[in-house]
């Protein structure tokens, strides 16, 4: 299933919590294919702040790999695109790029004919502070998203890393995936199922270009509506 395709693996050899509290999601080969992990909220979330806390050296991410920090909703497709807002760390199939982080709010592409470059972001920055422990943040809110990262793996953090806020000035845009197409959106809104999720996966569904697994370890996330 989506994103990639991917084979997404829920044993706790590929996700699960360690005896610190820790979450830990894994690409992994696995009888045969490679398998790739997601973790879904139990509760429904709407507008507030999502805090994800990062223990993991993200800046040195396969370019094939994704890690994905993020809102969706099975039911809101129509009126509000699936409420997906997102934080991604990836080189998008370009080895050479440092730039791993990305903010965007749904929809970019899909199978839109072009993307809408004005919904993503990928902030410079100090791409060694991505090395170490991070915490990264968006504020969803009726008229605007801001997004934060920061130095630390604790709430508010430490240095800043990166921001960007997208606010109602920009114009509606339509997501558009398999045949259906959306009403017009600048910014989604919470759906009633709207839940937090987390996913690490493979672009295509293609093996990492080195052959090795990998992993990524989150301290904790916590939901302030």
């Amino acid at each position: 299933m989506g994103p990639g395709p991917n084979y997404f693996n829920g044993r706790d050899s590929i996700v699960w919590v360690d005896s610190e509290g820790m979450f830990h999601l894994r690409i992994a080969y696995i009888n045969g294919r490679w398998q790739s992990s997601e973790i879904i909220c139990t509760e429904n979330s709407g507008y507030g702040s999502y805090v994800f806390c990062l223990e993991s050296n993200v800046a040195t991410i396969n370019e094939r790999v994704v890690l994905g920090l993020f809102t969706w909703d099975d039911n809101s497709f129509k009126e509000q695109g699936n409420s997906e807002v997102d934080i991604e760390f990836s080189k998008w199939f370009k080895t050479n790029d440092s730039l791993t982080l990305t903010y965007s709010v749904q929809p970019v592409i899909f199978d839109n004919p072009v993307a809408f470059s004005e919904r993503s972001f990928k902030p410079q920055m100090a791409v060694s502070k991505l090395k170490q422990p991070s915490t990264h943040v968006f504020n969803w809110q009726a008229d605007q998203i801001t997004w934060n990262s920061y130095t630390g793996s604790f709430f508010p953090g430490g240095s800043p890393i990166a921001s960007w806020n997208f606010n109602l000035s920009n114009p509606s845009r339509t997501k558009i995936e398999g045949g259906n197409v959306s009403n017009p959106i600048i910014i989604p809104a919470p759906g009633a199922t709207t839940r937090a999720r987390m996913n690490l996966w493979l672009l295509n569904g293609l093996a990492p270009s080195d052959g090795k697994p990998f992993e990524v370890v989150v301290r904790s996330f916590e939901y302030i509506p």
